[in-house]
């Protein structure tokens, strides 16, 4: 069924435009919203700017959404106080303006770094103890969590996306993993949105690449089948140079760099 009103948070990011492009035709309208610029509304598309770390104006925001995309927030590592802004108190304002507005379908973008600390020769499911990597990792994980309350509290449904790697094409040979085309996230969008039931679903967000650390059975009711996978890029990185040698931690952890850097308040 065609949603009536579908908001995108962080529609001017870089996932943000990818479901401008791509996911129109899941609602009558598009609700667009981001605290930075935007390009100006098009056929079926609304443009609201706003501070989710606002919660009257967030409250507004939500009005008359029966759907999230919700892709705002802080999308890296960052000092706490940004993080809390952005990652916890605006997630938190986020679903309490949806359960105040009735909306009852989520698509949160968390991120593959609440699991960052799992080895990259461990396979996961969607039962695999949460090891964030980060701070940015942490807060992903206070939105899964308060994703899951409102499930089962207040039956907002919630499809939390651990999302690896959107681009067109993998960077380095670990994205060789976590690399999710835009096609299949926009797949994955529509697989949200049209399932009779969905609950609070942990979902891996990953193509169907060769080399895979993600196992998605427990969400196989969803329906998605992504279809586009890194291996093509294979030959074009190896080109490119060599990928960090085994016993390089960068080459243990799942987390990569977030799991090898240091700590960004030092």
């Amino acid at each position: 069924m065609k949603l009536r009103r579908l908001l995108v948070t962080g529609a001017a990011g870089h996932v943000g435009r990818i479901a401008r492009a791509r996911l129109g035709h899941l609602a009558e309208t598009l609700r667009l919203s981001d605290i930075a610029e935007m390009s100006p509304a098009g056929a079926g598309e609304e443009v609201i700017r706003c501070d989710l770390a606002d919660r009257e104006a967030t409250f507004r925001l939500l009005e008359g959404c029966d759907g999230v995309i919700h892709l705002g927030g802080q999308p890296v590592e960052a000092a706490f106080d940004d993080i809390l802004q952005a990652n916890l108190l605006g997630l938190y304002n986020l679903y309490e303006a949806a359960r105040k507005a009735g909306t009852k379908r989520i698509l949160f973008a968390s991120s593959n770094h609440v699991i960052g600390f799992h080895e990259r020769t461990t396979r996961l499911d969607a039962s695999a103890p949460l090891r964030p990597d980060s701070l940015y990792g942490v807060s992903k994980c206070f939105g899964e969590a308060v994703a899951r309350l409102y499930w089962d509290k207040f039956g907002v449904e919630s499809a939390l996306v651990r999302i690896g790697s959107v681009l067109d094409a993998p960077k380095d040979h670990r994205m060789l993993a976590t690399w999710l085309s835009p096609a299949d996230f926009a797949r994955l969008a529509e697989a949200v949105f049209r399932a009779p039931r969905l609950g609070c679903a942990i979902v891996y967000g990953a193509s169907a690449n060769d080399e895979s650390w993600w196992d998605n059975s427990a969400a196989a009711f969803l329906g998605w089948r992504p279809q586009d996978n890194s291996e093509q890029f294979r030959a074009m990185l190896d080109a490119a140079g060599p990928p960090p040698p085994p016993e390089d931690p960068y080459n243990r952890w799942q987390g990569g760099g977030f799991a090898t850097a240091g700590h960004f308040e030092d």
